[in-house]
């Protein structure tokens, strides 16, 4: 495609970056490509980036002025997608790199979307109900012209959820004088949210673990799983994997590991976490620290939890022959060159945990149609698109003769690229 530019990735000092780890592996996969440097710069940047000032009337009367985030990374694919979240150390910086992962994650997953990503600076722990809801009506108000279900489409993340996605429906439908439902997803199903959607990321992370085994050779009943973090996509992972017939050898949250070689009864684990909020005293096995437990003997590790669990520190360590990341960039880029000399199979984050995006994408179409899916029509469009994203991937790094992860690269960049350039440039 013309002369090549790559710019080296940024080297970091101490802690690992996800948004570094990210740019690694862009780079590497646009060089393999053989990139166009206009392409490439293209693919780099952002196409808007929108800061807006929240002011709101606090409970005690007084004003406080917020900081609220859009950024739309791509919208080449179709309209933009992504989550936004509430957190006080949130940066422009990383919604950029949020933004440019659901990119990716979307042309893996073959959806007819660019990526984005939304972000307020507030500690919604401080906050009260009626104060979130101001700052989420007016955070959305300030984005009426960014938002909308032909445009950018948000979702829930890190501290938002199906009420904050109801109060962004309301607001956007307010200033339209219609009702719009499709121009979130995520949200309650009384108003327009599909089956389905809480289980996505999880049985998206199971489906690939499937399509692993297959090709590893390995039955699920002969399978050890690992899973560290108990939220939403590590519990709803674990559960089902158990399903297929895998032993659940050690599961974890912020208060730990817990190890039982027999395998763990996941079903039980929920239930004591949804009474008793973590899994500590629920007597699930021996308790070992989350570090120790990624270096477990197993034969699948899911990491569900945090970015950047798996580091050049520890992945000589790690004994599973398969890491299907249910989190967002759990590996960093040191990483992936240990794990692929140990002959540890990957599959990467923008594969693995596509089935929420997968699942939102349904929830905008069924919007759209104003016609409503049931769960069995939803699980077989989502496991099927899983499944077929799963063989691309593999089909890419088999052609390519590199790793699952740089195969999704690959097949993600070069699919942005080829419709950037039958597109054209405007102007």
């Amino acid at each position: 495609m013309g002369e090549s530019y790559i710019e080296p990735a940024p080297v970091h000092h101490g802690e690992p970056n996800p948004f570094e780890s990210m740019m690694a592996r862009f780079d590497k996969a646009a060089e393999i490509l053989n990139l166009e440097k206009g392409v490439y710069e293209y693919l780099q940047k952002p196409v808007k980036q929108v800061i807006v000032s929240i002011p709101i009337q606090m409970d005690n009367g007084e004003i406080k002025v917020f900081e609220g985030y859009r950024v739309i990374h791509d919208n080449i694919l179709g309209p933009s997608k992504g989550g936004i979240r509430y957190a006080p150390d949130v940066t422009l910086d990383e919604v950029k790199a949020l933004a440019s992962w659901m990119t990716w994650k979307c042309a893996v997953a073959n959806i007819p979307f660019g990526g984005a990503k939304g972000a307020v600076k507030c500690d919604p722990s401080k906050l009260s109900r009626v104060e979130l809801e101001k700052i989420t009506r007016r955070y959305t108000a300030n984005m009426f012209s960014v938002f909308g279900p032909d445009t950018d489409i948000p979702a829930p993340d890190m501290n938002t959820n199906e009420q904050t996605m109801a109060w962004i429906m309301d607001t956007f439908s307010m200033h339209s004088q219609k009702t719009e439902t499709a121009v979130v997803t995520g949200k309650p199903l009384i108003i327009g949210g599909s089956l389905g959607r809480v289980e996505a990321t999880g049985r998206g992370v199971m489906i690939t673990t499937m399509e692993a085994l297959k090709k590893l050779n390995m039955k699920p009943e002969d399978t050890s799983v690992v899973v560290q973090g108990f939220g939403n996509v590590g519990s709803i992972s674990a559960m089902l994997l158990r399903q297929q017939g895998c032993k659940i050898t050690a599961i974890s949250d912020v208060t730990g590991g817990y190890y039982n070689k027999n395998g763990i009864d996941i079903e039980s684990a929920m239930a004591y976490t949804k009474k008793n909020r973590t899994l500590e005293g629920g007597g699930f096995g021996d308790k070992v620290s989350n570090a120790e437990l990624l270096e477990l003997e197993c034969d699948a590790l899911v990491p569900a939890a945090k970015e950047d669990q798996i580091s050049d520190e520890n992945a000589g360590n790690i004994k599973a022959k398969l890491i299907v990341e249910g989190a967002n960039g759990p590996t960093s880029a040191d990483a992936d060159d240990i794990l692929r000399e140990k002959g540890i199979m990957v599959i990467p984050d923008i594969l693995a945990n596509a089935g929420g995006v997968t699942v939102s994408y349904f929830e905008w179409v069924q919007n759209r149609l104003g016609y409503y899916w049931d769960i069995d029509d939803v699980n077989k469009r989502h496991d099927r698109m899983m499944r077929e994203a799963f063989d691309h991937v593999y089909e890419t790094a088999v052609k390519y003769k590199t790793t699952m992860r740089l195969g999704a690269y690959i097949l993600a960049i070069d699919k942005v690229a080829k419709t950037l350039v039958l597109r054209g440039i405007y102007g």
